[in-house]
């Protein structure tokens, strides 16, 4: 199995423990060419998305405020062109920080409607379990001014770029951004390699939404497509498969345990996630607090939502 790497894990913390702004200002912008006008920004929050050409910039996410300059800055080298529009794939802030810098330099941004709903208000995320943190409501420049339900596409550049939401995937608000043209899926924290990931039960996400998320994207594109990971490097849709096997195998071996009557504390003691901690578990999330994560989603499954393949009601085009 492929060891993932721990890309993003440091700035996963810096988002979620609000660490000193300072810290983030230090990090560089990485410019990856993925396919077509398609490129990827790594910086220090969640990958940034983005196509570029002339009819402007449509940037996905955008990570903390201090960066918005080198981010500005490495599109500009990209191409010398306004930003028109943001997508958030989530609320967190890795992924929302810079939304009010680009909205006040003329840009557009778009969200699903659940991550307004969070970003305006204070509130608190974590896994239900240990790990909980506290949340400040974005500035109202930072707000998506654009949201919707099932899907939007935004037409530029010669590309048809579709956001689609995942009912309870990483959270409550999550889209995945196709950029159909040139073959490239932006997966948001849906997709990620920094080891277990983080599933924002108290955001309304789930581990049940996040495998069935990214089995229904793995069954609409095409099987060369390139996938951006919410953290991470450039991967593959092997790689996804993996991933979500990995997913079910541990939340498996979880519901073994539920299942033999044993309580959340004895399967923590009992190291039942022993033959994976070596290469996922020394990253954001701890194996304890994965073991939480997965026994909750088995213990509540009768109450979560099940990922449906959306029409296009309500569909916005911009």
């Amino acid at each position: 199995m492929r060891i993932w790497a721990a890309v993003g894990c440091a700035a996963l913390l810096l988002s979620t423990f609000a660490v000193g702004q300072e810290d983030v200002s230090k990090a560089e912008i990485k410019v990856h060419k993925v396919a077509g006008n398609i490129y990827m920004l790594e910086g220090a929050g969640g990958n940034i998305g983005v196509s570029a050409g002339d009819d402007g910039i449509v940037i996905v996410d955008d990570e903390f405020a201090p960066l918005a300059g080198k981010i500005r800055a490495a599109l500009k080298g990209i191409v010398d062109k306004p930003v028109r529009f943001v997508i958030n794939t989530h609320y967190h802030g890795d992924h929302t920080g810079a939304n009010a810098n680009f909205a006040q330099g003329g840009a557009t941004v778009i969200a699903q409607d659940n991550v307004r709903k969070r970003m305006e208000t204070d509130g608190q995320g974590g896994n239900a379990g240990t790990l909980k943190f506290d949340y400040k409501a974005s500035p109202k420049e930072g707000l998506p001014i654009v949201t919707f339900n099932d899907r939007a596409t935004v037409w530029l550049n010669g590309e048809e770029i579709r956001a689609i939401h995942f009912p309870a995937g990483h959270t409550d608000g999550d889209v995945v951004i196709w950029f159909v043209k040139s073959n490239v899926v932006h997966m948001g924290d849906d997709f990620v390699t920094y080891g277990y990931p983080f599933v924002d039960v108290l955001a309304g996400g789930s581990v049940t939404g996040i495998i069935e998320g990214c089995e229904k994207v793995l069954a609409t594109v095409p099987k060369d497509a390139k996938f951006i990971p919410g953290h991470g490097p450039l991967s593959t849709a092997e790689d996804i498969r993996r991933f979500v096997q990995t997913v079910k195998d541990t939340r498996a071996a979880v519901a073994v345990e539920v299942k033999k009557g044993r309580s959340l504390e004895e399967i923590k003691k009992a190291n039942v996630l022993a033959k994976w901690n070596d290469s996922l578990g020394k990253g954001y999330l701890k194996p304890e607090q994965w073991v939480e994560t997965l026994y909750l989603d088995i213990t509540q499954s009768k109450g979560k939502a099940k990922y449906t393949p959306h029409g296009h009601a309500g569909e916005q085009k911009h």
